[in-house]
């Protein structure tokens, strides 16, 4: 890509409305604009960050063996009236009608329309287990949208549904989304914690919640000093205490002391059991010829959500630091005197075709610009190297390549792949 034919509006000013690192970094890098209180446009830059953390989870999501499907944004009320949910989930809940006075919400979730196919769909126990996913976007009333995509209405999300005949499957497939999620945000380079969490509006017995671990984090974790214990303060604490008389306690595994984080939740998995099969009628016949219930579990990750977080962890007063998996750019090539000098010109043109056709995802800097405005530039956006052709080149071949991290050094062009290799 040109970086003269980029759709990047970058802002040397984050908008006061901005009030975390997250959200000012986004919209400085001109991967986001505000269309309304909760609702943004994604520009080309962010929207490269966000398929690429979007085929991370749907890459992963396959490996498991679940199957992809794809369900409606818009839902009917009858099947919401059903499990008792269309007034239980109050105002956060987003109701419209049709032209015929037809009640339909825009789905901030699918377990109902989920459980509605499977009772339609699968009507024997031979044809269980599975597990369902789809990458959809959400769209839910918050009452106070804040914080950019951290914290709006309208969202990306995975969402994942398994049924089974037992709670030996239910645990079995709990289990395979647990360690799915451990790769997702490992594969993407997050520090993270799986932490005990209470289940709200979702039901079911047992939920678990992923946190990115990060100073402007939404929630207050408690976590083991001395192993992987980590669990949401509100369920710990008793009336009367607050969080800062937890810090240093026993911690309640018997390991260590507790010590207090901020995290942002980016994923959440819930045994929900029998909650939604009863109330829906989703029935298979056993081998014995008993129509049960069906075990449900549900399992969510916030795709847009993580984009957010990955930039709360990843910063520095130049602007975003990716982590290499989910930058927009592989490499970013700023020539000195591109419009001037036809070598330099020639010289940077054909190491960009190279590059391309080696499978890197590269920018060039082709603008009538100073190095100083498209070295901030690149810094702001978080591009993980920077290759800088000018009189060096000329001289001896040589070029300057400058990492994200801060490193500096020359090297010829036949040393890239190594360099490429080590971020890759």
């Amino acid at each position: 890509m040109l970086f003269s034919k980029l759709v990047l509006p970058t802002l040397k000013e984050a908008p006061q409305e901005a009030e975390i690192i997250s959200h000012k970094l986004m919209l400085r890098a001109g991967m986001i604009r505000k269309v309304a209180s909760g609702v943004y446009t994604w520009l080309p830059l962010g929207l490269k960050v966000l398929r690429k953390v979007e085929e991370i989870v749907r890459s992963e999501m396959n490996k498991s063996g679940a199957q992809e499907v794809l369900m409606p944004m818009v839902q009917p009320k009858e099947i919401w009236d059903e499990t008792h949910r269309w007034e239980k989930m109050g105002k956060e809940l987003l109701r419209i009608q049709d032209r015929h006075e037809r009640d339909f919400c825009l789905g901030p979730t699918h377990e109902e329309v989920i459980t509605d196919l499977i009772r339609n769909t699968i009507k024997s126990y031979k044809e269980l287990p599975i597990n369902t996913y789809q990458i959809q976007t959400k769209f839910r009333d918050e009452i106070r949208p804040r914080y950019g995509v951290m914290r709006s209405r309208e969202f990306l999300m995975k969402d994942a549904y398994s049924f089974g005949v037992d709670e030996e499957s239910l645990d079995k497939s709990y289990i395979e989304m647990r360690n799915t999620y451990k790769k997702i945000l490992e594969k993407i380079g997050l520090e993270y914690k799986i932490v005990k969490a209470d289940s709200g509006a979702i039901g079911g017995d047992a939920s678990e919640e992923f946190h990115v671990l990060a100073e402007n984090g939404e929630d207050t974790i408690a976590i083991s000093s001395d192993s992987e214990f980590a669990i949401n303060t509100e369920l710990l604490l008793k009336d009367g205490e607050d969080i800062a008389s937890l810090e240093g306690k026993k911690a309640p595994d018997g390991n260590g002391t507790i010590q207090i984080k901020k995290g942002i939740e980016v994923g959440h998995i819930f045994k929900l059991g029998t909650v939604y099969s009863e109330n829906m009628g989703a029935t298979v016949q056993t081998k014995d010829g008993k129509s049960i219930s069906l075990q449900m579990g549900c399992y969510g990750i916030g795709v847009s959500r993580i984009v957010a977080a990955s930039i709360e962890q990843n910063n520095d007063d130049k602007g975003i630091v990716w982590p290499a998996a989910i930058a927009p750019f592989d490499v970013n090539i700023i020539p000195i005197g591109y419009e001037k000098n036809k070598e330099i010109e020639d010289a940077s043109n054909k190491l960009y075709q190279e590059l391309l056709n080696q499978g890197y995802d590269v920018l060039l800097d082709d603008r009538k610009a100073g190095f100083g405005s498209k070295i901030k530039d690149s810094e702001l956006v978080g591009i993980p190297i920077n290759i800088i052709l000018g009189n060096k080149f000329l001289d001896d071949g040589s070029i300057e390549l400058r990492t994200r991290d801060g490193q500096e050094s020359v090297s010829n062009i036949e040393d890239l792949k190594l360099l490429f290799n080590h971020f890759k």
